[in-house]
């Protein structure tokens, strides 16, 4: 699958309570997770991104509790895809099994700034940095992992599955 969409650049260690505060934990809806998306983090994040665009971040991204809203919450926003020199391992399960394509790419994470314009090929891990004409390697998604994106995750995948079985 191809992103294209502007950069969103966070810091190193951010946790899941900075991507969806706990205060909002008592809906488990994603439209009204969306609404809180990064708040604690950059309180006019929602303001100011668009569908389609992407988070980049530095590394240890989506650390803290083990709650599947955090990336519910990012992909309900409408957020491409999450690109981080490393993730929490519970968050990179979490992301996968909600239908949120992660990158791990360390260089591309130093370097991406805010507002550039990035285009990600996820079958590859290939990120260009259309702003600056930089070419980044990540791992690619697994063919598995690729398709529970495509299926728009675990749950969605799994009730697939048994509709053609």
């Amino acid at each position: 699958m191809i992103y294209q969409g502007k950069a969103w650049k966070f810091g190193d260690d951010v946790d899941t309570d900075a991507i969806i505060p706990a205060r909002y934990l008592n809906t488990s809806d994603p439209k009204e997770l969306a609404k809180h998306c990064m708040e604690d983090a950059d309180p006019e994040f929602m303001q100011k991104m668009r569908v389609g665009d992407i988070i980049v971040a530095d590394k240890n991204f989506g650390c803290g509790s083990s709650r599947e809203h955090a990336p519910m919450a990012i992909k309900a926003a409408g957020i491409a895809c999450v690109v981080a020199a490393t993730f929490a391992r519970i968050f990179y399960r979490n992301a996968f099994n909600t239908g949120l394509p992660i990158l791990e790419a360390g260089e591309a994470a130093a370097e991406i700034k805010s507002g550039d314009e990035l285009r990600i090929d996820t079958m590859t891990g290939r990120i260009e940095n259309l702003t600056t004409g930089k070419t980044y390697q990540a791992k690619p998604i697994p063919p598995f992992m690729q398709e529970l994106i495509d299926d728009g995750g675990l749950m969605a995948h799994i009730s697939k599955k048994s509709k053609t079985s």
